[in-house]
This record gives C-alpha cells, sequence and structure tokens, in this order.
C-alpha cells in the first residue's frame, strides 16, 4: 500500500464554492450597474476634429448637412449640439449654413424657446423674454444674450465647436467662456 495514491480532501469546500458564486454574481451585477450609470451621467466625447462634435438628431444620429441645406433660406434648424444642447442652425440666402449657432437656453431661468417666424423672434414661454434673429435680447428679464456655437459644414457633415472669440454681437469677451 505504500504505492498507493492518498486521497485529499476537496480544494474547496461547498460552503466556499457557493461563497465564490454568490460573490461573483454580485460583483458582475453591480459593475454592469455601475457602467450603465457611467453610460448615463457621462456626456461623450465624439470629437471630429478640435473640440468640434458632429450634429445629430434627437435620436443622436448625425445630420447631413444636405438634409439641413434642403430647407429654405431663414430656416432655423434645431439639432442636438455641445453636451447634447439644444442649437440651432440658420440656413443663409444662398444655401449654406451661417457660422454662428444659437444655443437653445435662455439665459433668464434655462427654459427651451421656440423661433417665431411670424414676429422673426425667440420667444421664451416661461417669462417671456424675447430675442432677436442673432439672440440679443429684444425684451427681459433675460439678462444675457443666447450663448452662440461656431458651426461648419465639411463633407456633408455638420461640426459644431465653441465659440472661444469675441462675441461678433457686442465685440467684448463671451459670458459663457
Amino acid at each position: 500500500m505504500e504505492n498507493s495514491l492518498r486521497l485529499e480532501s476537496p480544494s474547496l469546500s461547498r460552503r466556499q464554492l457557493l461563497n465564490f458564486i454568490t460573490g461573483a454574481t454580485v460583483a458582475a451585477t453591480t459593475s454592469s450597474a455601475l457602467y450603465i450609470a457611467g453610460k448615463f451621467f457621462i456626456a461623450p466625447t465624439e470629437t471630429s476634429a478640435g473640440d468640434a462634435i458632429l450634429a445629430k438628431d434627437i435620436l443622436g444620429n448625425p445630420i447631413p448637412a444636405a438634409q439641413i441645406l434642403a430647407e429654405p433660406p431663414g430656416t432655423r434648424a434645431l439639432v442636438a449640439g455641445l453636451a447634447g444642447e439644444p442649437t440651432y442652425l440658420i440656413v443663409k440666402e444662398d444655401r449654406t449654413l451661417d457660422r454662428i449657432g444659437l444655443v437653445d437656453n435662455c439665459t433668464h431661468l434655462g427654459c427651451t424657446f421656440p423661433w417665431n417666424p411670424i414676429d422673426e423672434q425667440f420667444q421664451c414661454p416661461c417669462h417671456g423674454s424675447r430675442y432677436a434673429p442673432d439672440g440679443t435680447v429684444v425684451r427681459g428679464p433675460a439678462p444675457l444674450p443666447l450663448k452662440i456655437v461656431q458651426v461648419v459644414a465639411i463633407d456633408n457633415s455638420i461640426l459644431i465647436s465653441p465659440w472661444m472669440e469675441n462675441d461678433p454681437r457686442t465685440g467684448e469677451k463671451p459670458w459663457w467662456v
């Protein structure tokens, strides 16, 4: 019997195995929940050129420039811009996009507002602020002009980037920088 193999106890007991399976299940569930929460709370960083991002529709799909440029001149097209902020793009008379986009957030309390083509104004429904077509305040209580972004159409893509130059409406450094 000297040459026979000794039977040793198994490496894991039943209790250790069940503890391991329970811990692995809890860890997998927790990590997947944290991943989903992280994807929800952290804005996507889809950069195409520097700080520029592609203009997107409400579902998050990139909008081709041809789709916006097919609209009549003077149209204000609403797209998802920087950090998903609603942004108005303006079709000029020569069927190109204006290089300035207007962010659709009232500077009074952050409400979103529609473009009124009859009055040719942006009109905030919350407290009655009115903005001119270039985003300057026509009537308060809004204290500041609308935030602007830079818009460029390249190869049927619309790129939106932060406006870092002096505000062309006031000639001063932008209030949002």
